[in-house]
């Protein structure tokens, strides 16, 4: 299978990649990325709980899906080059998490979308980095990742539309009785 000739040329790639490596290094990125992973995680899980609207419940519903699973293949990868369990959020994710406590109904989705237009814009950024990059497995998984990161970025986009088209329609006086 892809992930086992994944697995065999991580060990080979671990072995040429020191244990200090540099910020830009593939062990860093991959430890961002897990991070990212599970602050998506909590923040879907989050959404899908406390989001007013039925389509930011299922867009939650969906980053906690696909972000589990891209979790599992890039911890599986970090685990063959040494790095370990990575655990926890992001700052930023735990930051935002603080926020939307404090947030009710449509002002929560709002903010909540938000977020996920910034942070899926910034992540698409360092994935396309690290897939033009020569790190072997972990340029790979990145290009593998895109796609994902671009379907997230397009249902948020989406429901912010759909809710700027909703607000535009109500102070245009759309859907209003006329009383005549």
């Amino acid at each position: 299978m892809k992930l086992s000739l994944i697995c065999g040329a991580v060990v080979a790639f671990a072995a040429l990649t020191p244990v200090g490596a540099s910020a830009d290094s593939p062990r860093h990125f991959l430890h961002d990325a897990i991070a990212g992973d599970n602050s998506e995680i909590a923040l879907g899980n989050m959404a899908q709980e406390h989001a007013a609207s039925g389509q930011v419940r299922d867009f939650g519903r969906t980053l906690s899906t696909d972000h589990s699973q891209a979790r599992d293949h890039a911890q599986a990868l970090a685990d063959h080059m040494g790095i370990g369990r990575v655990r926890g959020m992001t700052p930023e994710a735990q930051r935002e998490r603080d926020r939307l406590f404090g947030l009710h109904g449509r002002d929560f989705d709002r903010e909540f979308v938000r977020y996920m237009i910034d942070d899926h814009r910034q992540d698409i950024a360092k994935f396309r980095d690290e897939a033009r990059e020569h790190h072997g497995p972990v340029s790979q998984l990145a290009r593998q990742q895109l796609p994902t990161l671009q379907k997230h970025l397009d249902m948020a986009l989406a429901i912010q539309a759909h809710d700027d088209d909703r607000m535009a329609d109500r102070n245009n006086g759309r859907g209003r009785w006329d009383h005549r």
